[in-house]
């Protein structure tokens, strides 16, 4: 901030760029006041000597006006006049010795009316005059604009509302939810310190205690956190990028960049979860309560024990006693799932005051309850969030607290593990049509991915934990069994569909041994698309739903009958016809060719050229003709010009060497990057091939390298099948024959890893 003096020369402020002594590196209330009360006591030395004593005031808004000063913060102030002239110079000379001590300034000149005015128009000038300070001048004409700020907001704030409601929410879907965000903006995103101002508004307007202590908590600790990342980063800054986090929670005094996560999406869920509510009240305020003849607030039952009030769902005086039902909470929360009317605060902290923990095994009300909630598709989320809030889901799952916040640094991942779960079961409802258990579907969509945060593979080593959980809950052994199977397997059909050739005969019996029976195929289809789908976009896509459900097809076709589904039969315009044949689609490219050595690298160079992404490839030999068939998605979006992709392919496939150089050119260009590749083999998975899996990061022109790789060592490869995680790919390649010896195949994976 500012450290040193601030010298008068001729009229004119002279000021060095300087800190407060004793806060550069302090974090925390004090040391923000410090830096306000520093700043206040410079920001008066300003005022020129000769400024009439009334009439003109310098007000703080802002961070400045809350006393909220980062290390790094700017500097909100307005110059206040009640029409005396010569205000241009005045602010000339308070604004340009700022400016020289290089802090951030937003200024504005005005008089009160011309303020209240603006205010009166721009919702964002209106709260930001509800923080409003007085700095400098005639403190009565600060006073009168503070109070008659705070009048008009509290006379208009039910009006108002709805725009600053939209505003609200169109900045949430810039900056997303902070508490569900690896990188998340500290002010801007939704639970963030902007909130927090908004909730302050709604406060001011008399329409809820918006500000309760929880709420007044997780600001500080966000306020904290954003003074660390200052200091971390040396400027201002409020995105927590990833660089940052083991430099931010040291100052914090925390264990890691994890526990800060943690430590932030929680404070992020205080705030939303506050806003929720004070959106509620203002609408609730707007809209009028519902009242009978009598002038009674109308009560309406919705469920056992439960009512709805005045829009929100209560317990009914019946249910409240010295006893209560264990399952009273469970009910509850289905009953607004179901609904989709909010719980209100008092029940909420009624249930967790006094609903005595359920016993184990849990009463039937109680499961059927929990089956109830967690299929109630969108309304899961926010009932599941609320109940959280109030420490109700402790009460059922002793193993959500560890779950809770935990973030997955897989960047296809966009929720953090608990809400991850949730939004599975949610997702799951889409399915539950289609399987005999959905019961079991939606609670193994929900425990899925209990295993994460363990060591070791976190399918085995959460399939146990689901199954105490199965138990618990209250069913049956061959149940809690069933779910343990599917959250052990709970990846196997995507990881299968992606990575292993459908038409292997191989391939389709291995998935039927695991599997077992129809109804665990089915109840699998259905995890993993919800599974996928809860994750985020990038871990979905219709040709990965396709291949999906073909497997299942397969599967399906093989427990039922007995018998192994007939191998794909080849395009027949590829068979026969004049060669070269090209054939071109959206999302497939088929090419035949006289048979030869590298034509498989050959055309997937050409479509890395084209900037296509190869998603699967297959190679035969029938008839004396090499069959290729690719299929592919554009790498950014635009598809390629089929001429000129369709002759290059032609060009390629018959030798032509200038080609063949803009390959080599483009595959030294395009080399990945990351960690150090990795290969697997696999010696069992194929009926006639050698299964190589590479494991590196993703790059344009990765699989022609490859197989250029290959086909130098003499391996020919049938089919290939391209997984993208993230950054990363798993790439399978089927090599024929068996290869037994050791050092062939030490070979063909050092010629691999040299490509990679």
């Amino acid at each position: 901030m500012i450290k040193g003096s601030a010298a008068r020369r001729d009229g004119v402020v002279a000021v060095e760029p300087l800190t407060v002594s004793g806060t550069e590196n302090a974090i925390g209330a004090a040391a923000r006041h410090a830096r306000a009360a520093a700043l206040d006591a410079w920001l008066t030395t300003l005022i020129p000597a000769g400024t009439p004593a009334t009439g003109v005031a310098l007000v703080a808004v802002g961070g400045l006006g809350r006393r909220d000063c980062s290390p790094f913060s700017d500097l909100d102030l307005v110059l206040l006049h009640s029409g005396v002239p010569g205000m241009d110079e005045l602010a000339a000379a308070i604004w340009y010795p700022i400016w020289d001590a290089r802090l951030g300034l937003d200024h504005s000149t005005r008089t009160i009316p011309e303020a209240l005015s603006v205010a009166h128009d721009d919702i964002k000038v209106a709260l930001g005059l509800l923080d409003a300070r007085h700095i400098a001048g005639d403190r009565a004409l600060s006073g009168q604009l503070i109070n008659a700020a705070a009048d008009q907001w509290r006379r208009t704030a039910v009006r108002q509302l709805p725009a600053l409601r939209e505003s609200t929410s169109a900045r949430w879907k810039v900056h997303g939810e902070l508490a569900f965000l690896l990188e998340g903006d500290l002010k801007e995103a939704a639970g963030g310190l902007r909130d927090v101002g908004i909730l302050r508004a709604i406060a001011y307007a008399g329409l809820t205690d918006a500000l309760r202590p929880a709420v007044r908590a997780a600001h500080l600790r966000l306020l904290d956190t954003r003074d660390a990342l200052h200091l971390a980063v040396g400027r201002r800054v409020d995105r927590l990028v990833a660089q940052e986090r083991a430099a931010v929670a040291g100052l914090l005094d925390l264990d890691d960049g994890d526990a800060l996560l943690r430590r932030v999406a929680g404070d992020a869920r205080t705030v939303s979860h506050a806003l929720d509510d004070g959106w509620r009240a203002a609408d609730r305020l707007r809209s009028g309560r519902r009242r009978g003849p009598d002038g009674r607030l109308v009560r309406r039952p919705v469920a056992r024990d439960v009512v709805e009030h005045d829009g929100e769902l209560v317990l009914a005086r019946t249910a409240i006693g010295a006893r209560p039902d264990p399952s009273l909470s469970l009910r509850v929360a289905a009953a607004a799932a179901g609904s989709g009317l909010p719980i209100a605060r008092a029940t909420c902290e009624w249930l967790a005051a006094y609903c005595p923990p359920l016993p184990a095994p849990w009463p039937t009300a109680a499961r059927e309850a929990l089956i109830t909630l967690l299929g109630a598709g969108p309304g899961l989320v926010p009932i599941w969030e609320t109940c959280d809030r109030y420490g109700l889901i402790d009460g059922w799952l002793p193993e959500w607290t560890r779950m809770r916040s935990l973030p997955q640094h897989n960047p296809v991942h966009r929720f953090t593990l608990d809400r991850h779960l949730v939004q599975a079961a949610a997702e799951a409802t889409s399915y539950t049509r289609e399987v005999d258990r959905p019961d079991l579907l939606l609670l193994g969509a929900f425990l899925h991915d209990v295993g994460k945060g363990l060591p070791g593979d976190h399918s085995t080593v959460g399939a146990p934990i689901a199954g105490r959980i199965a138990a618990r809950i209250g069913l049956p052994p061959a149940e809690v069994a069933l779910i343990e199977k599917l959250v052990r397997l709970h990846l196997l059909l995507p990881d299968v569909a992606t990575r292993r050739d459908l038409g292997d005969p191989v391939t389709i019996s291995a998935v039927a041994d695991a599997v077992g029976d129809i109804t665990t195929l089915n109840l699998l289809h259905g995890l993993a698309r919800a599974d996928a789908l809860a994750t985020g976009p990038a871990a979905w896509s219709d040709w990965k739903g396709r291949l999906i459900a073909e497997l299942v097809r397969r599967v399906h076709f093989a427990l039922d009958t007995g018998r192994l589904p007939d191998p794909p039969t080849p395009d027949p315009a590829l068979v026969a016809g004049p060669l070269p044949a090209v054939h071109l689609e959206p999302d497939r490219v088929a090419v035949a060719a006289a048979d030869r050595r590298g034509l498989l690298a050959a055309v997937a160079g050409i479509l890395a050229l084209h900037r296509l992404e190869v998603l699967a490839a297959d190679a035969s030999i029938i008839e004396g003709r090499a069959l290729v068939e690719f299929r592919v998605q554009p790498r950014y979006g635009t598809p390629p010009d089929p001429i000129a992709l369709a002759g290059d392919l032609r060009r390629v496939v018959t030798g032509d060497v200038s080609v063949t150089q803009r390959l080599r050119g483009r595959a030294l260009a395009g080399r990945s990057t990351g960690a150090a590749p990795r290969v697997v083999w696999h010696r069992e998975a194929a009926t006639d091939a050698t299964v190589l899996e590479l494991r590196a990061a993703n790059a344009a022109g990765l699989l022609y390298r490859i197989a250029s790789a290959l086909d130098g060592v003499g391996a020919l490869v049938r089919a290939a099948r391209i997984s993208t995680l993230g950054g990363d790919v798993v790439d399978t390649f089927y090599l024929v024959g068996g290869w037994p010896d050791d050092a062939a195949r030490e070979q063909i994976e050092a010629a691999v890893l040299a490509a990679v």
